[in-house]
């Protein structure tokens, strides 16, 4: 299989001026306002049609209890069970509850995500293909009646569109060192996403279990203050609260790792949509060079982490990933005629065999501008040309031959260009 990337020698790149345009201040966004109208828009996620069918009576939820209550949301949601980690730090709308002695489960496939703490609410955060996230709270149970009502809520933007997202909707994850009663001790990471995080940086506040292997890590632990300093305690599942209450006992490892993939992408892509909309709104009509540069940096990040660039290290003897969670993210895996796929897992030195991110295949990504994608299938294949450059060669030479075979016959929105 030849892929015919001598045309990209031919393909028109942005001038060495244009490159050097000066350093701009980060940009703000305001996604309250034009050319956005976040609040004004009519969701099309998963999530929203949904409730429409709901409305429409053509879906029922059983009621009879909270946790068959979040069972058939799930399904219905089509996130698998075995999705589930738990997180102890008082965090969400409901930090009054969420403590070591009461953690909250969160699920999640490619687009949605549903959190849940024993006597709270459920919350639901579904990715928009236009407007990225969206918030939804549903009221408390009552068992034995009707479906809880839901709303979007505007309170998510406290959290969900500050520093950590650029200031956009926008999905996050900590890591802390948390009291008794939930609330932060000390820091260990914030205001970033993604697979680049080290590993022994993550995990803080949360529940791990599973076979992950790492001795450093930051999971399972609590900070008692005394005498001015904090002494790490045991938080390990089920010690202090009751996991019954949830509908599985664990953490797994490898959810962990494709939850934070996922957010990093998810943000990096909204903030690349909301940039380029922004831009077209403020220049009327073709892109300054100014404007190109911005869009050209974007793209360049984007590729990095779709080809998995920067990936944290793994521990020295791998991790091994909970099996019913293997078998759910891989039950919908596009393959090739000859078998090959985005979402084959390696977990020795890294988590997918084939690094370039099944996330390509989401609505997000289909719906993105179609100039944003055409930057970013360039610069990714910088890194997938036979013989790449210093800066674009982390990917093995039978492995880019590969991505490459896997991309061409599972998407549709290729360039031309790549055939």
């Amino acid at each position: 299989m030849r892929f015919s990337f001598l045309l990209l020698l031919a393909y028109p790149a942005f001038s060495a001026a244009l490159m050097a345009a000066e350093a701009q201040e980060p940009r703000v966004i305001d996604f309250r306002a034009p050319p956005h109208n976040y609040l004004d828009w009519q969701p099309q996620d998963r999530f929203a049609r949904l409730q429409q069918k709901a409305l429409k009576g053509e879906v029922r939820f059983d009621t009879s209890s909270d946790k068959a209550f979040l069972a058939s949301l799930l399904k219905e949601l089509n996130i698998p069970v075995s999705s589930q980690i738990m997180v102890f730090s008082a965090s969400s709308l409901q930090s009054e509850i969420i403590n070591p002695r009461n953690p909250r489960a969160l699920y999640f496939n490619e687009d949605t995500y549903l959190g849940w703490v024993p006597g709270g609410l459920v919350e639901i955060i579904a990715a928009d293909p236009v407007m990225g996230p969206m918030f939804y709270v549903f009221n408390r149970l009552r068992p034995g009646g009707p479906a809880p009502d839901v709303q979007r809520s505007a309170k998510c933007m406290n959290c969900h569109a500050g520093n950590a997202t650029r200031r956009l909707p926008g999905l996050i994850a900590e890591s802390l060192l948390v009291s008794r009663a939930g609330s932060s001790l000390e820091t260990y990471r914030r205001d970033v996403q993604g697979h680049q995080i080290p590993l022994e940086l993550r995990f803080g506040g949360w529940h791990l279990t599973g076979g992950h292997n790492l001795t450093g890590h930051k999971a399972n632990v609590m900070g008692i203050p005394t005498n001015g300093k904090n002494e790490i305690v045991p938080v390990n599942p089920g010690q202090y609260s009751d996991l019954s209450l949830h509908l599985l006992p664990t953490s797994d490892i490898l959810p962990h790792l494709i939850h934070e993939h996922q957010l990093g992408f998810e943000n990096r892509l909204v903030h690349a949509i909301y940039t380029m909309r922004q831009l077209k709104h403020e220049n009327q009509g073709p892109a300054a060079a100014a404007a190109k540069a911005e869009i050209e940096e974007i793209a360049q990040e984007l590729a990095r982490y779709i080809t998995f660039a920067d990936e944290a290290k793994f521990p020295a003897k791998g991790i091994t990933g909970d099996p019913a969670y293997t078998r759910d993210f891989l039950g919908d895996r596009r393959a090739t005629k000859d078998g090959f796929s985005l979402k084959d897992l390696d977990l020795k030195t890294r988590i997918f065999k084939h690094r370039c991110s099944y996330m390509l295949y989401t609505d997000t990504w289909k719906e993105a501008p179609k100039e944003l994608k055409e930057r970013v299938y360039y610069h990714m294949a910088l890194h997938l040309r036979d013989q790449p450059d210093a800066r674009h060669s982390h990917l093995q030479p039978g492995e880019r031959l590969i991505i490459r075979g896997i991309l061409k016959e599972t998407m549709s929105d290729l360039p031309p260009w790549w055939r």
